[in-house]
């Protein structure tokens, strides 16, 4: 019997990690290998396609074959449709007969397995082994919602960059898949082949020091305002010259919707500096390779992780302390991510963040995230709390989700009854209308 191996991708960084994946020999053998690619911006009709991206068509070399999930279930939005359970196999027998599959024996290899497209391409093809791969740092963390066990039973394994040696993937711990390394040597091997071919990158290296500033989308998301995100851009161009570089790269989130960074240049330019923003949607492990920047300034982009663990580049985080209190749910998939960057990372405004047991604190993190999934990890979750909670931890944790849980920390068991007590909530609710009457 054949086998076809379907890998599922929905950006460059993701494309290259399975290059480097397979470079090292990641994957088993296969007759056939199909990148399947798919475009979950809000509104796909207004982005650039994956395979049309700057250096897709080096990494397009490794696949027998591309196929895009947009049109296979067009008109169809990838991140809201998954297939009604009595419909799965009949969508199964109709990509067979699409994408020449026969009887294939497929095996799968999926990014973001906690939501669509990832679940619904599991559910069309219920046999196929799965491996879930990258997800930048977001694999510390647990796993976003509870997985259906017809999918995480079919996981054999977690495919990750060797981004924190000292951390070991949360995801997917609550059906004991363990986690596989993709050499970084390969990685490296791979962008070093993207950039080699990379002609227009929009900016130049002269030879003067740069930094380069790692936008975001958290506006997007709805975590900050746009004028908050504005603002968090603005002290990157701030913290950046006061480190004394007056060449300054930005470049946008390749997820950002379009908006204009006329802000950012007039600052710089206020400020002595020159800014250029970067208008190609390129991997920033090209921007190192092609324009070695002095200094790389982020949020907690897992490009800053990239930057300082396989390129040796200084990083500076930003922003984090307000995101780490604006995150809500507590629950929220970006906490951990939030919370690596400012444990690990210096503030750009200067300073060096304390030393942390960082397994323990994402441990105790992911707990309080997770309990009911992870219900394995509450013994240390407890050691943790108890004996690490200080001035500076406590920026990782909720008072009042350690209380839900009853963790250490908790507010004291004589003011436990005042969440639950209706008359108490009662009175708090009319105090807020009257406040908000009177403003």
């Amino acid at each position: 019997m054949r086998t076809t191996q379907i890998f599922a991708a929905s950006t460059l960084y993701g494309v290259a990690t399975l290059a480097a994946a397979l470079d090292s020999g990641c994957f088993p053998a296969a007759d056939r290998r199909l990148l399947l690619v798919s475009d979950n911006a809000a509104v796909p009709e207004t982005s650039a396609p994956l395979d049309t991206m700057p250096g897709f068509a080096r990494l397009r070399a490794h696949f027998d074959g591309v196929l895009s999930w947009n049109d296979t279930i067009a008109p169809f939005h990838p991140g809201g449709w998954s297939p009604r359970p009595d419909d799965a196999p009949l969508w199964e027998r109709q990509l067979r007969a699409l994408w020449d599959l026969g009887d294939d024996r497929i095996e799968l290899a999926l990014e973001s397995i906690q939501v669509n497209p990832a679940q619904a391409v599991a559910q069309l093809f219920p046999d196929a082994p799965v491996t879930v791969y990258a997800d930048g740092l977001m694999t510390y963390g647990p796993t976003r919602n509870k997985l259906d066990p017809l999918i995480g039973g079919r996981v054999r394994r977690v495919l990750h960059l060797d981004l924190v040696p000292e951390l070991r993937p949360l995801l997917l711990g609550e059906f004991a898949v363990p986690g596989e390394t993709v050499p970084t040597a390969a990685f490296l091997k791979t962008v070093s082949e993207l950039a080699a071919f990379e002609d227009e990158l929009g900016v130049t290296a002269d030879g003067e020091p740069m930094a380069l500033l790692l936008g975001q989308y958290l506006s997007a998301l709805s975590i900050l305002t746009p004028a908050e995100e504005e603002e968090l851009h603005l002290r990157m161009v701030r913290g950046a010259v006061a480190r004394g570089l007056r060449r300054i790269v930005f470049k946008p989130h390749p997820s950002a919707p379009p908006a204009g960074a006329a802000a950012l240049v007039a600052e710089a330019a206020a400020l002595g500096a020159q800014l250029t923003v970067l208008e190609r949607p390129l991997l920033a492990e090209v921007l190192y390779e092609r324009l070695s920047p002095a200094l790389v300034v982020g949020c907690f982009s897992t490009a800053l992780l990239t930057a300082s663990a396989f390129y040796g580049i200084p990083v500076a985080r930003v922003g984090t302390e307000l995101l780490l209190d604006r995150l809500a749910p507590y629950q929220n998939s970006n906490r951990v991510p939030v919370t690596i960057a400012d444990a690990l990372l210096a503030p750009l405004e200067g300073g060096t963040p304390p030393s942390v047991d960082l397994p323990g604190l994402i441990g105790a993190v992911g707990y309080a995230m997770q309990p009911e999934l992870r219900p394995d990890l509450r013994g240390a979750a407890e050691r943790y709390l108890a004996t690490s909670l200080d001035a500076h931890t406590w920026r990782y944790f909720k008072r009042r989700r350690l209380t839900v849980l009853a963790l250490p920390g908790a507010l004291p068991s004589q003011l436990g009854f005042v969440p639950r007590n209706a008359t108490v909530r009662r009175i708090a609710r009319r105090a807020r209308t009257l406040a908000r009457r009177r403003r």
